[in-house]
């Protein structure tokens, strides 16, 4: 049990509030939800099911009350610790709050609960013609209320952007019980502060979404997905910039050779003899832009000297088995080693190839497997550090190589997150990228909303020389 344990009588009201079949201490149950993608682990003193806002609601007023830590869950699929219960207390898991509450196709409105599947909706939307863009390689398992938490991206955010860009509007359960609307379900609106933007993003620090209103747009009739084969990750990656300067993919994105080589067996066809890292490009629209755009794209693409091989795939078949293997490359790592660190950082597009080579040097320096993929369209790197914690040496130089990645980045104009947030992994990091006072007003809003500091403490923001969050 942890300082912030959750006292007997208290356990009691929640299970009237929720129903004892929704709340449990059980140890087994208790290990389910003490760990996200991160594979770090903290056990929470219970977990309880909400099935509504007003039950989040009673929930909140009795931890307020009470000074009891909670900290709210989707699906655990977060990659920077958002969800993990680090400093005990209770575990809200949002699933069962799963409704697809209206998809209005002529506004192109979705009103959703946060446990809703992002891949579900995207299903749901299309059935009436409409498209729901953003796509974390994740979306088959991951929920909507995780998504607008971190403000996720995905492979199709540098034609259509991100999570935040498509969330009109919100309910949120403040964490002293109140209910707080936010937004409009109309295309446009500014009446007041942008609340619904200042909660995407905030992971689960301010408040607990429990509705939520996303943007659609009409769905692309149609899809054209280029495979492009280099000799060398310099060439990859130089390419991106001047294929962005006169084409408009709906995604562009890049897999190094070792991301090649643990995914090869997902390709549907062999990759072509000396290739070290692989474009994959598509484009979408009706069906006269697709045409027009996928022959203007592979004139330029013949056109460019020593690639080794561009191939456009024949079939919907074919296209899914190269994006199967784009996104099974996060799991796939695995075979190199039994940890990793895992770093979604942004770098402008033209600064692609600098960073990539020296994620190159920095592995060679150091002695550990580091690997590049990602979405190169919008300068998002995933840089993978692969390590065995077991092996002190490997564990020292990987905590070097992520301290340093982080150094050349911010010297190179990007940023430390493009889709994965902050959570617990990068919080220690907050002050090379923000300076004191962006830090001040932005602890400033945590007090305001959560003056107890009850809501997913110990998240985002380094721990100060007292020892306590803010």
């Amino acid at each position: 049990m942890t300082d912030n344990q959750v006292p007997s009588d208290i356990l009691k009201k929640l299970a009237v509030i929720v129903g004892p079949q929704n709340l449990t201490t059980a140890r087994e149950d208790l290990l389910c939800y003490s760990y996200d993608s991160t594979a770090q682990e903290y056990i929470p003193d219970a977990v309880i099911f909400p099935g509504s806002s007003q039950e989040i609601s009673s929930i909140l007023q009795l931890a307020d009350a009470s000074s009891i830590v909670v900290v709210p869950r989707g699906a655990g699929t977060g990659m920077t610790g958002g969800a993990l219960p680090v400093k005990g207390g209770l575990v809200m898991v949002l699933t069962r709050l799963n409704r697809i509450l209206e998809i209005d196709k002529y506004n192109q409105v979705a009103v959703v609960e946060p446990g809703v599947i992002t891949g579900h909706l995207k299903e749901e939307a299309k059935k009436s013609g409409l498209f729901y863009p953003p796509d974390p390689s994740s979306f088959k398992f991951c929920t909507i209320g995780g998504n607008v938490a971190e403000c996720a991206g995905g492979a199709s955010a540098v034609k259509y952007g991100v999570t935040r860009d498509y969330t009109l509007g919100l309910e949120v359960v403040l964490p002293d019980g109140r209910i707080l609307n936010t937004g409009v379900k109309t295309a446009k609106g500014v009446v007041g502060y942008d609340l619904t933007r200042l909660f995407v993003g905030s992971e689960g620090t301010l408040g607990i979404l429990t509705k939520i209103i996303l943007k659609l747009l009409p769905h692309p009739a149609c899809r054209a997905t280029f495979q492009v084969s280099t000799a060398s990750m310099q060439q990859a990656t130089s390419l991106v910039a001047r294929i962005l300067s006169s084409h408009q993919p709906c995604t562009l994105e890049f897999m190094d050779k070792t991301a090649l080589h643990i995914v090869s067996t997902f390709l549907p066809n062999p990759l072509p003899t000396g290739t070290k890292a692989l474009l994959l490009i598509e484009v979408d629209g009706d069906a006269q832009t697709v045409a027009l755009q996928s022959d203007r794209l592979m004139k330029f693409l013949q056109a460019e000297p020593g690639l080794i091989g561009v191939q456009r795939a024949t079939n919907e078949k074919e296209a899914e088995a190269l994006w199967s293997a784009r996104r099974s490359i996060s799991p796939a790592s695995f075979e190199l080693k039994p940890h990793k660190i895992n770093e979604d950082v942004v770098v402008p597009r033209t600064k692609i190839p600098d960073l990539v080579a020296f994620t190159e040097l920095l592995s060679v320096e150091l002695g550990i497997t580091i690997f590049t993929f990602g979405h190169a369209g919008d300068g998002n790197i995933h840089v993978n550090i692969m390590l065995d914690r077991e092996n002190s040496l490997e564990k020292e130089n990987a905590d070097i190589a992520k301290k340093r990645l982080f150094a050349e980045v911010l010297r190179l104009s990007g940023t430390l997150s493009g889709e994965h947030g902050v959570g617990i992994t990068k919080a220690d990091y907050l002050p090379l990228e923000l300076d004191e006072t962006a830090l001040s007003v932005m602890r400033n809003l945590k007090k305001l909303f959560d003056p107890k500091n009850i809501l997913n403490p110990g998240k985002i923001f380094p721990e100060q020389s007292s020892g306590k969050n803010n």
